[in-house]
């Protein structure tokens, strides 16, 4: 007897991931996460964390400072490491840069509205 109503299913997992093959399904390892934050009115913020040790983190925000032509800062945060923050809404742009410099796209997650 089969009882399928028992198995684990995650419908917001991605695509190609299960519970049964990955144990820390909640963890934020090994991945590059990239969010927008609202500020006041229409301003926005951009922030990028989860880079891996290798990478200078300065070298990388100066940069994106260069090539998309806004302010950011390097903040350290207990919990989540080095993050940077970048105005406005930079999330497509960081993802093709990070991509075109060898960096895999499924280690990647772009959030945000």
């Amino acid at each position: 007897m089969s009882v399928q109503n028992l198995n684990t299913f995650d419908p917001f997992a991605d695509e190609g991931e299960s519970l049964g093959t990955n144990a820390d399904v909640g963890s934020q390892a090994n991945y590059i996460h990239i969010r927008i934050q609202q500020r006041n009115g229409r301003k926005t913020l951009t922030t990028l964390q989860g880079l891996p040790k290798e990478y200078d983190a300065k070298k990388l925000l100066k940069a994106f400072k260069k090539e998309f032509a806004c302010n950011g800062t390097l903040v350290e945060d207990e919990e989540m490491g080095q993050v940077i923050q970048l105005q406005g809404d930079q999330r497509t742009k960081i993802s093709t840069f990070l991509i075109e410099n060898g960096i895999e796209r499924a280690t990647i997650k772009v959030h945000g509205f």
